[in-house]
């Protein structure tokens, strides 16, 4: 069975990070491409979401991923920014579907628990896991891009059992694998 290809999406309206890593679930994992789609936060909201849309059309084009993974919109205090959030999430779904790629949502708790096995971990524990599993010279800048690549490794590194990850037995899973398993359950208590 050969690598899988996974295009991680931060959602964002001013900055959505984008991450392709190829991979398989236990195995090395290799970065292919990291960056940010930006929209200008003066211009109208119309033409911010076509500009975002128009880079994740881009990512899918040069790099044909398996799969499409984005963090799963949650609300808080700051409703404008969860709307934009929850838009761009829409459009970078939207657009694997027109191609007839899976989408998988994470939640932040899986997506910390799986790269550093604490669905807790804050942003630079994260950051520095995604820097050493992908075995990079310094961390990607800025975090959204960071962001992107933990929600790829994250989707290769789902545990058995998951929706649509391969069966292996647990005692084959890692320690962040099982921590994710956790998070994912605990998640789904709360739906």
């Amino acid at each position: 069975m050969g690598a899988v290809r996974v295009l991680g999406v931060d959602p964002g309206l001013t900055r959505c990070g984008l991450g392709v890593v190829d991979g398989l679930p236990g195995r090395r994992l290799a970065v292919v491409a990291v960056g940010v789609a930006t929209s200008p936060p003066d211009a109208d909201i119309d033409q911010r979401l076509l500009r975002i849309e128009r880079s994740v059309e881009e990512w899918l084009e040069e790099h044909a991923p398996d799969t499409v993974a984005i963090e799963r919109v949650f609300a808080n205090h700051q409703v404008s920014t969860v709307m934009g959030t929850a838009q761009v999430a829409g459009l970078a779904m939207v657009a694997a579907a027109r191609r007839r790629i899976p989408v998988a949502l994470h939640t932040p708790s899986e997506v910390k628990a799986a790269v550093t096995g604490n669905g807790r971990a804050d942003k630079a524990q994260v950051q520095t896991m995604v820097t050493r599993l992908l075995r990079l010279d310094e961390r990607p800048r800025p975090a959204d891009a960071a962001d992107a690549l933990a929600l790829a490794i994250c989707h290769l590194w789902r545990p058995a059992g998951a929706v649509g990850a391969p069966q292996r037995p647990p005692s084959s899973l890692t320690a962040a694998q099982r921590a994710w398993a956790a998070a994912e359950q605990a998640a789904r208590r709360r739906a």
